[in-house]
Parts: structure tokens; C-alpha cells; sequence
């Protein structure tokens, strides 16, 4: 039995997603297929995730578990694992975001995962299965999942901060840092509009535009990775940042004096999955390895050196209980009103999403 503190979160990310149907299957009793031949080890895969998300302890005892050597390769961005992936890059696992799942798996990019290769999928929570962008979890493992709120220095603003609406008092006052993405910044706008994250309405699109060019000339992006935003708020240079978890962990470590707020218009809440790429040639050695990473030892190590909430049910009392009870990673339901989880868009909207992001990096940029 999970902590409560743990389980109410998810039942509100549970209640934003829309839940895959399982079909039976009726008729007579199939012929039991012939056991496969267990392939062959690869010399060594290649593992795609966040820059600064690598636990080398973890990806070194696979290696001395099975002689098989793990080249970890960081990403910046979602946007950058879906152009590669698109291109064909060989990777062999992969952390994906779930709102890229349908135009990745329409292109046929994403392989579909032998279970039969990863036992160790039991662990993961029941309540994380079967969501509704990979029904019957197809072509994808849950992993990770967080939220993105407000973090910011109390002692230079002199406003109270409450809500994303803030972001526009407090450019009178310092810079705003953010990571530059698709989904995130235009979120945050619709948000303090009052709109959902995932509107596919065009007016409501523009108006987030509208609202967030007012800050194009106050806003520092920054890498994805907590060293490179908190020195921002650290000297100064920025009295807020849309960040995560790890920005507030990392500045409380570094003393830097933050505040953080989840935002009464709504935090914004993601997670990311284990996929294997359709364009890996050492499929089965990758899936070898998904199933050591949910292994309960290994996935709350994992946690608690990255400080991200898991997934993986079993994994929970082998986290340490300052992560564990840590109100920041696993908010509590209050923290979580109105939150919102990132979803995936239709073809028109992600183009014209696109087109916006586009058209707004370019005014910053001048």
C-alpha cells in the first residue's frame, strides 16, 4: 500500500487521461507458439535521455551484470529525440515524452515491447498502465513523472506570487527564465489565461501569443539541466523561473534562497516512458536492459539520485524518505488543483503550435 501522499497525486493525473479500453480476444484456443530462440547479447546499446540524467552506477552494473556496455547520449530537448528519432538515429532505449506518441507511432517509429523480455513491467504502478496515449502499453514502459510550476527569489521581487498571471508583474523586476520548448511556454500563457494547456482552439492559440510576446523581452532561456538555470537565480541575473523539482532541490543544495508556488491557475504536469526505437538493431539486448532499470533496487536508486517521482510501485520503499515524503517531487493533492497533464495534440494543432513557437523564438532572438 502506497503513502497517501503519494497515491493522491496520481489519482489526479489518472482523472486528465483518457484511459486505453482491453480488448478480448474470442474463439478457439489458439496453438501455443513455438518457444523463440533467445537471441544473441549485443556487445553494447546506446540509451537516450536527459542531459545530466545518468546514473553511471546504474548503467555500470548492468554492464558487470551482463558484459554488456551501456553509451549513454543526452538530449536537450523532446523536440530534439523526435527529429532524431524521425531521421532514423540509432538509439536503443529512449525517454520519450507521452504527448509525441501518435505521430511517432503513425510513422512507425516506435517498436512494439516483447513483455515476455521484461517481467519486471509487474512493478509498475497499475494506475500508470494503459493510459491513454499507448493503449495496452504497446510500445512503451512508464518511467518518470513531475510537474512544472513557479520558482522564484522572495527577497529581490516585492509582490506576493501566487499564479502564472505573476509572471507578467514580476518582468518589472528581474528576468524570467524558462526552458525554450513546444509545449511549456505557450502552457504557462494559456494557463494565466484561464485556458486549458492542450487547447486546439486557434483564438485561444493566438491570444497565449499575444500574451506571451509581452515578455519576449524578459525572458533567458535556459538547458534543461538544473545547473544551468539556478545560477540565474543565484546571482540575480533572473528573479523567477518556470522550473521542476530538481531546480528547487539543486538551488536548495547550492543555498540559493528560493521560494517556489504551484500556480492556482494550475501546475502543468508531464511524464516520460521507455521506448525502444523501431530503428534499434539490438532490440532484445535493449529490452534486457528496460527490465533491469524496473528492477525495485535499480529504479529507486535511479530516484534517488535524479529526484524524480517513479512510476514503479515496487521501487517506493527503497526511496529515500526525504524524496520520498518531499512535497516538491510528490506534491500533495491541494499543491495540485487545477493541474493539468500535457497531452498529445492533432496534426494541425502541433503544426500550428509549431509555427507560433517558431515565430516567438524569432522575436526573442532579435
Amino acid at each position: 500500500m502506497l503513502p497517501n501522499l503519494l497515491s493522491l497525486p496520481v489519482r489526479l493525473i489518472l482523472a486528465l487521461f483518457t484511459l486505453g479500453a482491453i480488448g478480448a480476444c474470442v474463439g478457439a484456443t489458439p496453438t501455443p507458439p513455438p518457444t523463440p530462440t533467445t537471441p544473441p547479447l549485443a556487445e553494447s546499446i546506446t540509451f537516450y535521455n536527459w542531459e545530466g540524467d545518468d546514473v553511471q552506477s546504474v548503467m555500470d552494473a548492468f554492464t558487470e551484470t551482463y558484459g554488456v556496455k551501456v553509451n549513454y547520449v543526452p538530449f536537450d530537448s523532446q523536440e530534439e529525440v523526435v527529429a532524431n528519432l524521425t531521421a532514423g538515429q540509432p538509439y536503443d532505449l529512449v525517454v520519450l515524452e507521452h504527448d509525441f506518441f501518435p505521430e511517432l507511432i503513425a510513422a512507425g517509429q516506435l517498436s512494439e515491447i516483447d513483455y515476455r523480455n521484461v517481467p519486471n513491467f509487474k512493478n509498475i504502478w497499475a494506475n500508470f498502465r494503459d493510459l491513454g496515449h499507448d493503449p495496452g502499453n504497446t510500445h512503451s514502459v512508464p518511467f518518470t513523472w513531475g510537474s512544472t510550476f513557479l520558482i522564484y527569489r522572495a527577497d529581490l521581487v516585492d509582490t506576493p506570487v501566487t499564479s502564472w498571471q505573476d509572471l507578467w508583474q514580476l518582468r518589472s523586476q528581474g528576468k524570467i527564465a524558462m526552458r525554450s520548448s513546444l509545449r511549456e511556454p505557450l502552457g504557462v500563457a494559456l494557463k494565466s489565461l484561464g485556458y486549458s494547456i492542450n487547447s486546439e482552439d486557434p483564438d485561444e492559440l493566438n491570444q497565449a501569443y499575444q500574451k506571451l510576446l509581452e515578455l519576449k523581452d524578459d525572458i533567458i532561456f535556459v538547458d534543461s539541466y538544473a545547473e544551468a538555470a539556478v545560477p540565474l537565480l543565484a546571482n540575480g541575473e533572473a528573479v523567477a523561473l518556470v522550473g521542476w523539482a530538481e531546480d528547487v532541490e539543486y538551488a536548495q543544495a547550492e543555498g540559493v534562497p528560493v521560494d517556489y508556488v504551484f500556480p492556482k491557475e494550475g501546475a502543468i504536469l508531464w511524464g516520460d516512458n521507455f521506448i525502444i526505437p523501431a530503428s534499434s538493431q539490438n532490440k532484445y539486448t535493449a529490452e534486457l536492459f528496460l527490465n533491469f532499470l524496473l528492477q525495485p533496487d535499480i529504479n529507486a536508486q535511479i530516484v534517488n539520485e535524479t529526484y524524480y517521482a517513479t512510476a514503479n510501485e515496487a521501487a517506493q520503499p527503497l526511496i529515500d524518505a526525504e524524496i520520498r515524503d518531499n512535497p516538491v517531487i510528490f506534491p500533495p493533492a491541494e499543491a495540485l488543483k487545477n493541474a493539468e497533464v500535457i497531452l498529445p495534440l492533432s496534426p494541425e494543432t502541433t503544426g500550428l503550435y509549431s509555427d507560433l513557437w517558431a515565430q516567438f523564438e524569432s522575436q526573442v532572438d532579435q
